[in-house]
């Protein structure tokens, strides 16, 4: 068994929320469907060719907050296109701008201090039986070669970094049973939750825990109509989850310590 880790870094993002097709909001995490779209970017692959080969059924992906998140809207000022006009007659059009400005919300993600932190995620990528090919050749370019498209934190404008690239072996994965309370390091399923510890010693840190439902796949190739959603429970903060869990949990051992994670499909 091997686990791939990667971290995706940059000074803003915006995942939108995809149910509503005018909605500002932003969801605090990359959803699955966007982290198969960052590592589709870094492979090369063709838009819409890979929901196949990285559906859950082939490829676990789990995430975890590297740096401490806030949200926050501002302004955008776009185009008010209401007639497209008749260029072939004259030059008058509302994309030549003569409709004027409309503004719209947007919310955006950043670290805390923007100044002096970036948004930042840590990535963790598993195949099962049936992905072990797509497994290998990801591994394999993200090991030896840069990134082919551009990566960005949702839209096309927030660039991001790909960095600290690291492959989990066996010998530094152990799989536990969840008799008691675990520190999860990760989003979890909330399926996967029997119960949430709060520590009135610690309440700063269980201000930041947050649930969503996000989009987990998509039904096939070139057909980005979802078919799984993932609820998940997860922290904007590098803080752990304190909780009790139905099944397992993996814990990855590496010279600056353990983590304890799940995946966003187990």
């Amino acid at each position: 068994m091997e686990i791939l880790s990667f971290k995706i870094s940059g000074k803003m993002a915006h995942f939108r929320k995809y149910y509503a097709n005018n909605t500002a909001f932003s969801f605090s995490i990359p959803p699955r469907t966007t982290i198969m779209g960052i590592v589709a970017a870094a492979m090369g692959w063709a838009k819409d060719s890979y929901y196949e080969d990285l559906a859950s059924e082939n490829i676990q992906i789990g995430v975890r907050v590297l740096n401490p998140l806030k949200k926050s809207f501002h302004r955008l000022n776009f185009l008010s296109i209401k007639s497209t006009g008749d260029m072939a007659k004259n030059w008058s059009s509302d994309f030549r701008g003569e409709g004027g400005p409309i503004q719209t919300p947007f919310e955006v993600i950043t670290a805390w201090d923007l100044a002096k932190a970036d948004v930042a995620y840590q990535v963790f990528v598993k195949a099962s039986d049936n992905g072990k090919a797509v497994y290998e050749s990801i591994k394999t370019h993200f090991l030896e070669k840069d990134p082919v498209y551009n990566i960005t934190l949702g839209t096309a404008n927030f660039t991001a970094n790909l960095s600290d690239i690291e492959v989990f072996k066996d010998n530094q994965i152990d799989m536990r049973s969840a008799d008691d309370y675990v520190q999860i390091h990760s989003a979890v399923l909330v399926e996967l939750v029997e119960d949430l510890k709060f520590d009135k010693e610690e309440f700063q840190n269980y201000n930041f825990v947050e649930e969503d439902m996000l989009p987990g796949d998509f039904i096939a190739n070139g057909n980005r109509e979802v078919r799984k959603m993932n609820r998940l429970l997860f922290s904007i903060t590098p803080h752990p989850l304190s909780v009790k869990l139905k099944g397992s949990y993996y814990v990855l051992k590496n010279d600056t310590g353990d983590l304890n994670i799940q995946f966003m499909d187990a």
